[in-house]
């Protein structure tokens, strides 16, 4: 076991080029600048943050609330700064961890928002928390020379392409179904949205194309993080990243995520490759090019800790997307163990849900207009998701608690309600049926990570 320790040791340790990691930082950071200037500029901070009402907050973050009113522009505004700071690598310590901080937080006010490549900025500003990007081409080195270096321990770049690599591969991992292989779902439904398009139309209406996409993309994020990693295929498997996620970003409606990808994989390019466009930055300064020196890279004073950490946080990457085997039944329908697993554009679900506030003396009803209560976008996220139903169910409850309601002529002071909710949803094209019944209180329901038994059981209608 000593042996392979010290091993392990000495690959995670040795003296590599700093290059990659700092052409990572100042990407990355132009990105996040980016990112949070259009999010700001679009609006979506007042609609998303300051217009709701009631926000679906995650499990054990229910004490994460939003602050009031524009002061929700706060966090934004630091993330401006902070991006800024990453960029430049001026206290870049102190702008890692502020960006982490607000981005995490903004995302933990409301799933409805959540997608795949937030969770992904947040876990890579994490990284950048601990990494030395700042020791060359920063302000920081500028001006303390102290901290410059042009070697630094592998695993500080290493950690970062293998986050980038789970991410792809287990993407691929999540195509590994019968709808997306064999029925070419939910590709059919999307591209058919360009069957009106001149000249290309009938190509998108076709069921090849829908095929050939779904098995590509498989094959694609099984297998580039591999090539990727080799100097033979590099430059091959780039070019694919490029024609992959621009096709995919002209197609569908996801942001920046796909830029994300293409510059954020540069990290697997040779010192050299990432020295040359450093030193052509440098030269618009005026600044003296960079050379990789053959310097010593000091050990830690605690080489097995660093070790023990990224092992376990490579671990929770790993075991986080697999969690799904823990529950029973159809991923995609329960939903079970699907955030935070890199499951990518995998389904397409429909979904209406009607709401009941019911006397639980009289077993008399009203019915809930969800959109006096929730955006748009919260609605239409809720009604296929078991865990939002569930919230807005609870949210309901405590709104209609001891309350004076009215059943038609009759004035009831209610107390104790039940809320039930009438679910049906469409999966992947398939006919809707039913997904909760009435027969469910789900004020008697917790929030929690079990099984959710008060689910419909999903019936396979496919009839592609």
């Amino acid at each position: 076991m000593t042996a392979i320790s010290n091993r392990i040791n000495s690959y995670l340790f040795r003296g590599v080029s700093i290059a990659p990691l700092v052409a990572f930082r100042i990407i990355f950071g132009a990105l996040m600048l980016f990112g949070v200037l259009r999010f700001i500029l679009k609006g979506w901070v007042q609609d998303l943050y300051i217009t709701p009402q009631f926000y679906f907050p995650y499990l054990g973050f229910e004490w994460i609330k939003p602050l009031p009113g524009d002061w929700m522009y706060i966090p934004f505004l630091l993330m401006v700064v902070a991006a800024i700071g990453i960029l430049l690598g001026f206290r870049y310590r102190f702008s890692a961890i502020l960006f982490f901080v607000c981005f995490t937080y903004v995302e933990l006010i409301d799933k409805s928002n959540y997608l795949n490549h937030y969770y992904f900025v947040s876990l890579v500003s994490f990284l950048l928390c601990w990494v030395p990007a700042n020791a060359c081409f920063s302000l920081d080195a500028h001006r303390k020379h102290s901290i410059r270096k042009h070697l630094v321990p592998a695993w500080t770049i290493l950690i970062i392409q293998l986050q980038l690599g789970m991410v792809y591969f287990f993407a691929g991992v999540a195509k590994l179904n019968t709808d997306w292989l064999f029925h070419a779902q939910p590709l059919k439904i999307w591209l058919q949205t360009y069957r009106d398009m001149p000249y290309l139309g009938s190509v998108f209406a076709s069921a090849w194309l829908a095929f050939a996409f779904s098995w590509f993309g498989c094959i694609y994020d099984l297998t580039i993080p591999f090539f990727l990693s080799f100097r033979k295929t590099r430059l091959y498997a780039y070019f694919f990243v490029i024609v992959f996620h621009i096709v995919t970003w002209l197609l569908f409606p996801i942001g920046v995520f796909p830029w994300v990808m293409i510059f954020s994989t540069l990290i697997f390019f040779s010192p050299e490759f990432h020295m040359r466009w450093i030193n052509a930055l440098k030269s618009l300064f005026g600044k003296k090019r960079c050379e990789i020196n053959q310097e010593t890279v000091n050990s830690p004073k605690s080489p097995r800790t660093i070790t023990w950490l990224v092992g376990i946080y490579l671990a929770i990457q790993v075991l986080v997307p697999l969690r799904f085997v823990l529950y029973p039944g159809n991923l995609f329908w329960n939903e079970e163990g699907f955030r935070f697993s890199w499951r990518v554009m995998l389904m397409h679900k429909e979904g209406y849900a009607t709401f009941y506030v019911v006397d639980p003396k009289t077993n008399n009803s009203i019915q809930i207009v969800n959109s006096d209560y929730l955006t748009p976008t919260q609605v239409d996220q809720m009604a296929t998701q078991p865990d939002m139903i569930l919230q807005f169910a609870h949210h309901l409850g405590k709104q209609f608690n001891d309350t004076i309601i009215h059943y038609g002529k009759q004035q009831v002071h209610l107390k104790h309600p039940k809320i039930e909710a009438e679910v049906f949803v469409s999966l992947n094209g398939r006919p809707h049926q039913l997904f909760i019944g009435r027969t469910t209180n789900l004020l008697n329901e917790t929030y929690s990570l079990k099984h959710r038994t008060w689910l419909e059981t999903f019936h396979d209608t496919a009839n592609f």
